[in-house]
């Protein structure tokens, strides 16, 4: 074996916590039952990556079994990393075609290595038809770095693929192409929409959660919670606040749900407006833009609450006219659906 697939391999086990190394080890399935008993996981961590080290040497582990050992630790560890996600569409017309995974991966990595002299790449398939892919790059002068690595997870006959956050930029538009190509459409768009919780972007593009919401029975009415109203307030100011406060909470509970949200960090959407005639702005020929971004650590939780803490109205969170392309939309569409297509003041 190798010295640096030994150093990769060494590296790799010792990032996993003792209380999940069999668990993955057994998940590699490159070592076997019979030897993974020979090795003593009470003693020191350092003796049993030596172990395991030896054991992996004497089956003359690839750089690729290496590769599917990190690839493993990585499903598990998935929240370790930033996740963006990329849409592709078809041309008008196209044909939906039925999808190889083998092809798929065969034109994937073709691609990337007719552009690039030095990179590997390294497959995993699992569950609900999805592939992992890990991408070690190298130049035209250096071999791959094995340390920095880019994930892909992509789902077969979905539009939809998730990346790990790259330190290299210049390699993206590559990925994209690979992306493109393998799964044969013919554009590719990077959503604004980021996470450490892939199963959470997953959840919102495939929509696998339910925006439905049929009955909310709360076991205090609203009034009674109500609390610090003015003894001498009129009654009718009394009513007209707790009216409105069950109306804001009956909207954000239709259009949230009474459960938790998918965990996302980032998102934005693009705002192009032109204001109405009678507004200062009106004869301005040039429409304005803007970029609105969202940020926090549970950005759906936050945007659920501003209406009841009093931070923004309902239904009219934004007061202006807009359009709005399909990608840069998808937060303002998929969680103000309260908003009209082209709200105006």
């Amino acid at each position: 074996m190798d010295e640096t697939v030994a150093e990769f391999i060494k590296r790799t086990i010792l990032k996993i916590p003792m209380s999940q190394m069999t668990t993955i080890l057994k998940a590699w399935e490159f070592l076997s039952e019979n030897q993974l008993q020979t090795v003593n996981f009470r003693q020191r961590k350092e003796s049993v990556v030596q172990h395991l080290v030896e054991l992996c040497e004497e089956k003359h582990a690839s750089l690729n079994d290496a590769a599917l050992l990190d690839i493993i630790y990585t499903q598990v560890h998935r929240h370790q990393k930033m996740w963006d996600v990329f849409q592709m569409s078809k041309g008008p017309g196209e044909d939906v075609d039925p999808f190889d995974m083998k092809q798929f991966k065969s034109s994937f990595k073709k691609v990337l290595q007719r552009a690039l002299k030095n990179v590997t790449v390294s497959f995993r398939d699992t569950e609900e038809n999805a592939v992992w892919i890990r991408i070690a790059w190298g130049t035209q002068y250096t071999k791959p770095n094995q340390y920095k690595p880019t994930y892909v997870v992509y789902y077969s006959q979905t539009p939809y693929a998730f990346t790990s956050l790259s330190t290299l930029k210049s390699n993206i538009p590559l990925l994209g192409q690979a992306l493109k190509i393998a799964s044969k459409h013919q554009e590719i768009v990077k959503m604004d929409l980021r996470s450490r919780y892939l199963d959470s972007l997953k959840a919102i593009v495939f929509k696998q959660y339910n925006q439905n919401f049929e009955t909310h029975n709360p076991t205090t009415p609203l009034q009674e919670r109500s609390v610090g109203l003015h003894v001498n307030m009129d009654s009718r100011i009394i009513h007209e606040n707790a009216m409105e406060k069950e109306r804001v909470q009956r909207i954000t509970q239709e259009t949230f749900g009474d459960y938790p949200q998918p965990q996302i960090e980032f998102a934005q959407y693009k705002l192009e407006t032109k204001f109405k005639n009678g507004s200062i702005l009106a004869e301005r020929e040039e429409p304005l833009r803007c970029l609105i971004k969202f940020s926090s650590p549970h950005l759906l939780e936050a945007l659920k609450s501003l209406a009841p803490a009093g931070m923004c109205r309902i239904p009219k969170l934004f007061c202006s006219s807009g359009s709005y392309s399909q990608g840069n939309s998808y937060l303002y569409h998929l969680y103000f659906p309260l908003l009209p297509d082209n709200p105006r003041c």
